[in-house]
């Protein structure tokens, strides 16, 4: 992650990173809410950034009011020009003569207003899933009743913090329970409940319909057609007055573009920025995998109640983060007491295993471990393939407190200083052939 750093915008502390080091500077304008901290946790969210700065300099920021942000009063709300003008601040602080604008939702209504407002400096005008207005008009049918709109706003305190808005933010991952558990607790360490009203109704005033005919920049929109926040109608209009601005429309319902359409999003960007589209992604990998699960742990469950057993989980799961990233592993599924991590090296990978089950012994638990070194394939967006299927077999190969591992790692690591025993030849379920065991010694 970057550094976390701040400027001043009027007498308000923004906090801001940059990410890369590529030819142009592109600055992300987030959408109602966000933390630069913590969109790095969820590794969608951190692949984007990633991804965006492998060919730009990146800048991230947390608008005023939220994230790391200074908090500033409801009663009084920013105004869309004090937001804006949080723009040109980290501009300026990062040292950024001129930049491609980057606006989602709400950060494409502000990217508008900056983008006419300093066209010397705005390379290029970029947002996703914008709209023009919050409140329904004759002449812009799209947007909610005002009716609609105070019954939202009217029941967000209530529901702020939980994920029930993310069926219409993301809703193709609404059901994954651990996107939605990381975006409800991004939503309270973001801005809390009466914070959030109190933007919320400064959305609903906003109208930018004026603004659009004076752009005078390059201009690229993505919107998905389904989008349950605002409307394609309310793109392809606000397109047709924007003068030559493109609009590619996606599929799917996402508001944001961190998920379903992540993709498409960074080629477009991509192209429309540099003119030279990115090299596809290798979709079969050399890679170490590790497994890790709790000995005994359902027996460890009853034994301590609910209450107990979840605080000695959140106690091991951040003993094995701190592990994975000591050594560079890369946390891929979590599932009850058990972790999935690859590595870019078997060392690590088995030096890792190693330290975790040494450190949960303080926690009066024992894990078992199994590590495996093979090629891997990207299956719908996550690790697969034979070499995972391996690595989880030979997990449950082991003894408590054993690090096993395949022949195939021992003999990557040689030279290493790690020492190994046999275990002998195991046939492992759902595998061909049998497999030469061993067990990491430290």
């Amino acid at each position: 992650m970057p550094e976390t750093r701040y400027t001043k915008s009027g007498e308000v502390n923004i906090a801001y990173q940059i990410a890369g080091d590529g030819p142009i500077d592109v600055i992300f304008v987030p959408g109602w809410i966000s933390n630069v901290e913590l969109g790095w946790e969820d590794p969608a969210i951190a692949r984007f950034y990633e991804r965006l700065a492998s060919f730009s300099r990146l800048i991230l920021f947390d608008k005023r009011g939220t994230g790391l942000s200074d908090r500033v009063s409801d009663e009084h709300p920013p105004t869309l020009e004090e937001r804006t003008d949080d723009i040109r601040a980290v501009l300026d602080a990062a040292g950024s003569p001129r930049a491609a604008i980057f606006g989602v939702s709400e950060g494409g209504n502000m990217s508008v207003v900056f983008a006419a407002t300093y066209p010397s400096r705005t390379a290029a005008l970029i947002t996703h899933g914008i709209f023009a207005k919050r409140i329904w008009s004759a002449d812009y049918p799209w947007a909610p009743m005002p009716a609609e709109r105070q019954a939202w706003l009217h029941g967000l305190a209530t529901r702020w913090g939980s994920d029930a808005d993310l069926e219409i933010i993301a809703p193709s991952v609404a059901r994954d329970e651990l996107i939605s558990a990381a975006f409800a607790r991004r939503s309270r360490l973001s801005v809390s409940p009466s914070a959030a009203v109190a933007l919320g109704r400064m959305n609903t005033d906003m109208d930018i319909r004026a603004v659009l005919p004076v752009l005078r920049v390059p201009t690229l929109m993505f919107h998905a057609v389904d989008d349950r926040d605002s409307n394609i109608e309310e793109a392809r209009w606000i397109a047709a007055r924007i003068p030559d601005a493109r609009l590619i429309e996606l599929p799917g319902g996402d508001h944001i573009p961190f998920y379903a359409n992540q993709d498409a999003v960074i080629e477009g960007v991509q192209v429309f920025l540099t003119g030279a589209r990115p090299t596809p992604e290798a979709d079969r990998f050399l890679a170490t995998v590790l497994f890790t699960d709790i000995v005994n742990g359902t027996s460890r469950a009853a034994e301590l109640g609910d209450h107990r057993w979840g605080e000695l989980i959140e106690r091991h799961h951040l003993l094995v983060r701190t592990q994975l990233g000591r050594f560079r592993g890369v946390e891929v599924d979590t599932a009850g007491d058990g972790f999935f991590a690859t590595f870019d090296g078997p060392a690590r990978a088995v030096r890792c295993a190693i330290e975790i089950r040494d450190a949960v012994r303080g926690l009066g638990i024992e894990i078992r471990a199994g590590v495996h070194t093979g090629e891997c394939e990207v299956i719908a967006g996550k690790t697969g393939g034979i070499a995972v299927i391996i690595g989880s077999r030979v997990r449950e190969q082991a003894a408590p407190g054993e690090v096993l591992a395949t022949s195939t790692v021992k003999d990557l690591v040689a030279g290493s200083g790690l020492r190994f025993e046999p275990r002998g030849s195991r046939r492992l379920k759902g595998v061909p052939d049998e497999w030469q065991i061993f067990s990491a010694v430290g």
